[in-house]
């Protein structure tokens, strides 16, 4: 055979191999959507007698652990937790090395929550769990039931769900000391299953358990509990959903301190709506002072007019408690007087016209205020300083599609340290009528009992407060297009605002309803809802 022949030959035979090759590359397959699946364990599942220092398990495919040391829940829970490996990488095999010691004749659940997935898709095995016992048999008992927060539609994740045994050694502080004799977890769901539990007498409570030692620490925690005590067998269906919540801190006065020069900040914590500050030292005759609580902070703010001294003392009292304090003053820095508004071009047709300060205003010479509509054509208002904040309002009735401006004059606004202002102009417009929405709501309410209906938005923002204790409808107008949420607070000691309730008391927070749906308002357009409250 000639050159050509087999060079030609060769370029055949190597085209038909490439060809060959490009048809029997892979690609790809359905997606893989199977969990993986637990094999065998040693120690086996549900052993008894159980005496091992370490587990291994294995799984029918490679699979890695995520969040496992968020997840993992052990149940009596350990005192050391036990060591779980490999993290961060794939394997058939997952080990549990126990580190405490084991109680005896005790049933042991390692509930893996979702942690266990495959390496591949990430398909979860859902709440995996290992299960063995000290003793002779393997503890069956169950329960289950659901939880929410008392205030907030959206539930809390990953809440625990701890009992307590009731007996003769049981006290309500038990939940300040020691850890419970069962826990599970919520991850991201509102209901709880308890398994392998014994018969008895228990206590339940959840818990927002932010250090997640299972011990209830009321300055972080919240909580939660179940009237009634829970009887096993017999309770293994809880009907009553348990409500979160914080509780309120007993008082107590933490410290106070100069934080500018002519403002002082008094720090406290739990419930301080009755706190009062009594000057003692001696002061000019001329001498001014405010205090107010700042929203969101356990924190009372006081301002002072400008003094020679070293030091201020005070009385600090809440109710019976007094303290005696003094803070020396030593700052040197005077916060310039400043100003801004929220309605920065739009004023919403209900809202009132606010000038907020940062420090309080004494004084407002209206003779330096102007307000004009477009037309240049002065509008009638009347203005006023808050009591309870550092703003300056201004009432007047509002024009569809209308233009304003807003002019303060020069040393028109002084403020506790006779600091004046400088020109302020301010410009906003208003919308038209028909961009807004409305609700009309039918309150069903036949046993009378004292509401407040709430409207707000999604992220919880009150737009809206009403009450009401009779079947009515009430109106709510001018809504801007947006998502809505509506909540009825059942306030049964009807003193005009949501409680919150107490674990040692057995106090239930007061009960909160929410419309079931999410009212997506549209501009010119009258929703007509109702609710029943029985």
């Amino acid at each position: 055979m000639n050159s050509f022949f087999r060079y030609f030959l060769i370029v055949i035979l190597i085209g038909s191999f490439l060809s060959c090759a490009k048809r029997g590359r892979p690609t790809g397959g359905p997606k893989d959507e199977d969990k993986p699946l637990f094999v065998v364990a040693n120690p086996p599942y549900e052993s008894l007698n159980f005496t091992a220092k370490k587990i291994k398990i294995t799984f029918n495919e490679y699979v890695r652990l995520k969040n496992v040391n968020k997840q993992l829940v052990v149940s009596p829970p350990l005192k050391y937790p036990p060591l779980i490996s490999p993290q961060g990488t794939a394997s058939k095999e997952i080990s549990i090395q126990i580190l405490d010691t084991l109680q005896p004749n005790t049933t042991y659940t390692f509930d893996f929550g979702n942690s266990v997935e495959d390496n591949n898709e990430g398909n979860k095995l859902e709440r995996f769990k290992y299960v063995f016992s000290t003793g002779t048999y393997i503890d069956s008992l169950t329960t289950r039931g659901s939880i929410k927060d008392a205030f907030f539609k959206k539930p809390e994740e990953d809440i625990k769900l701890l009992l307590y045994r009731i007996d003769s050694s049981f006290t309500d502080s038990i939940i300040y000391k020691q850890k419970p004799n069962y826990v599970t977890s919520t991850l991201d769901s509102t209901i709880y299953n308890f398994s392998n539990l014994q018969e008895g007498k228990y206590l339940l409570i959840g818990l927002k358990d932010k250090s997640s030692d299972y011990i209830f620490a009321p300055k972080e925690d919240k909580i939660g509990f179940y009237n009634d005590t829970v009887v096993l067998p017999r309770d293994s269906i809880l009907n009553t959903p348990i409500s979160l919540f914080k509780e309120i801190l007993p008082y107590d006065f933490k410290k106070a301190k100069e934080v500018r020069k002519g403002k002082l900040l008094f720090s406290y914590q739990g419930d301080a709506k009755d706190m009062e500050l009594e000057l003692l030292s001696k002061v000019p005759d001329n001498f001014k002072s405010i205090s107010r609580f700042e929203k969101g902070r356990d924190t009372l703010n006081y301002w002072h007019s400008l003094i020679d001294a070293d030091s201020l003392n005070f009385l600090v009292r809440n109710k019976d408690i007094v303290d005696t304090v003094t803070v020396r003053l030593r700052k040197k820095k005077l916060d310039s007087l400043s100003f801004s508004s929220a309605a920065r071009s739009i004023l919403e047709l209900k809202d009132t016209f606010y000038i907020d300060a940062n420090n309080p205003i004494i004084s407002l010479d209206t003779s330096k205020v102007s307000l004009v509509d477009k037309d240049t054509v002065n509008v009638p208002y009347q203005s006023f300083i808050s009591n309870t904040e550092n703003k300056l309002g201004f009432i007047f009735k509002k024009g569809y599609k209308q233009r304003y401006t807003l002019s303060i004059l020069p040393k028109a606004i002084r403020d506790i340290y006779n600091l004046e202002n400088d020109s302020l102009n301010y410009i906003f417009g208003t919308k038209d009528l028909e961009d807004y929405g409305a609700i009309n709501l039918r309150v069903n309410n036949p046993n009378s009992k004292n509401l407040i209906v709430e409207l707000t938005y999604e992220d919880g923002s009150l737009i809206y407060r009403k009450f009401t204790n009779s079947s009515t409808t009430l109106q709510f107008p001018l809504l801007i297009p947006k998502s809505h949420l509506i909540r009825v607070i059942i306030d049964k000691n009807n003193n005009g605002k949501w409680d919150t309730g107490d674990f040692l008391k057995r106090i239930q927070p007061e009960e909160i309803i929410y419309y079931d749906q999410v009212l997506k308002v549209r501009s010119n357009f009258t929703y007509d809802q109702s609710i029943s409250i029985n």
